[in-house]
């Protein structure tokens, strides 16, 4: 089997077993070899069970060969980030202070449980900080993630072993979290597909400490791969406080064959108001929207009048990673990564007046979108302002402030809202990728796919074309 196997889509890998051009087993076998030969200089997994997926890849290829696959992804490689539970391994989210014993490990997480339903093959574990507390991945129990593209940057995160294996060719998709920007901050570093959803879509279970912005999503090399990883991943889970009602449009379907956006109106922010980039982003996002002019939409730059909610997003995260850091009980000042204690330090006196104006502000941003979106069907926005900076930093060298959300400006205010936002590759910088960021409306998710699948073959910057 040809070694460029490995860099298929999942669409080509579900064609190529329903033609017997390839089998899930023979694929699983690549795609370990690989994880073997190229991840030690990336560090984007952080369990790897041979057995279990050789397993689980041969079981794919009898359906295959009896005629009866049980979906689109069945036989089809999938990595899961290390803060979803795995049935049969373990959840160690980063940190030295839970341990593989600790408990049975016989629950998925919703997410899990439908790729399994799928015939999805688990792949293995990816990293993520501890407790997936900031924008770029490392931590005290796995080390540092690296961007493919480059070792010496950061991938990004939190979900940055998800956007690194991706990148790396270590399998189509991955399902990653995003409390902040989690998906689409390593996606857009490492030039691959994040989506989050509208809040409730894909469901969450056990609850996340930081619930009222946190989102399961998925990530993959192609838009189409996305739409149909969202479809398998999305119903909804009465465990879930938040989950959405089962949706009764697939969004596999809904961008088939899309090209023409004449019907859309289109509200361009380079900046959202408070936000600065580099200059080849912003070279980079205009070229996006100029693309999205040619492809027929009405764009019309916007100014949402917004300044930097920050101050109520710290507020919500924060909170939620002091409860989970006092939970851990004795030992955690000694083993829990440094740099979330001093962030948790400067980010610990709220007041109740603190919750309720942060709780406010945000309805406030929600309700300013829906208006907006009234208007206009999607709003664009780098999905980064700069590259991807040196590993082995929380923030870029000289940055004014300790906080990951300094370096961050486009994608918390997204969670703040609940909004579906996607980051798709818009070209690189400096030999590094860059992203673009497409906003909708809530409940809008396939909108956001629409365009960003018309834009992606129209522009042509997947990972397919351009490989590290």
């Amino acid at each position: 089997m040809s070694e460029t196997a490995r860099w298929l889509s999942a669409i080509e890998l579900a064609d190529a077993y329903r033609t017997g051009e390839l089998t899930p087993e023979a694929v699983a076998v690549e795609l370990l070899d690989a994880v073997d030969q190229v991840d030690p200089s990336v560090n984007a997994f952080c369990l790897v069970d041979r057995d279990a997926t050789l397993a689980a890849a041969r079981e794919a290829g009898e359906r295959f060969r009896a005629g009866t696959p049980l979906g689109p992804l069945d036989g089809v490689p999938v990595s899961i980030k290390d803060l979803l539970l795995t049935g049969g391994w373990p959840t160690l989210r980063g940190s030295l202070m839970i341990e593989s014993d600790q408990m049975a490990w016989d629950t998925d997480a919703p997410a899990v449980a439908r790729l399994r339903e799928a015939g999805a093959v688990m792949l293995g574990k990816v990293t993520t900080p501890e407790f997936g507390w900031k924008g770029v991945t490392d931590s005290p129990r796995t080390g540092i993630t690296r961007n493919p593209w480059n070792a010496l940057r950061t991938s990004g995160g939190s979900s940055g072993g998800s956007a690194a294996a991706l990148a790396a060719g270590l399998g189509p998709l991955s399902v990653g979290t995003d409390g902040g920007g989690s998906i689409r901050i390593p996606a857009a570093y490492c030039g691959v597909v994040g989506f989050k959803a509208t809040l409730g879509r894909v469901p969450m279970y056990p609850p996340s400490p930081f619930a009222p912005v946190a989102h399961v999503g998925p990530m993959t090399r192609t838009v189409g791969d996305c739409a149909l990883l969202l479809d398998v991943l999305s119903g909804h889970d009465p465990r879930d406080w938040s989950a959405l009602a089962t949706p009764t449009e697939s969004a596999a379907a809904a961008i088939a064959d899309v090209r023409d956006l004449s019907d859309l109106r289109i509200g361009y922010s380079s900046d959202l108001g408070f936000g600065s980039n580099d200059p080849g982003i912003q070279s980079n996002t205009d070229r996006v929207v100029s693309v999205l002019e040619q492809l027929g939409a009405t764009v019309e730059k916007v100014d949402l009048g917004w300044e930097d909610p920050a101050w109520a997003y710290h507020i919500i995260w924060f909170a939620g990673a002091d409860v989970v850091v006092r939970g851990l009980g004795p030992g955690a000042q000694e083993k829990v990564d440094p740099l979330l204690l001093e962030a948790l330090e400067r980010h610990r006196d709220f007041t109740a007046d603190d919750v309720v104006s942060a709780n406010a502000l945000r309805m406030e941003m929600g309700t300013t979108m829906g208006l907006f979106h009234e208007e206009f069907d999607l709003l664009v926005t780098p999905s980064m302002p700069t590259v991807a900076f040196e590993a082995g930093r929380t923030v870029p060298e000289g940055s004014a402030s300790p906080d990951w959300t300094s370096w961050t400006p486009y994608s918390y205010p997204f969670n703040l809202t609940g909004q579906p936002a996607i980051t798709v590759p818009s070209g690189f910088v400096d030999g590094l990728p860059t992203g673009a960021q497409f906003v909708a409306a809530r409940h809008r998710d396939t909108t956001v796919l629409r365009v960003a699948a018309a834009y992606e073959a129209a522009a042509g910057f997947t990972m397919l074309g351009d490989r590290p």
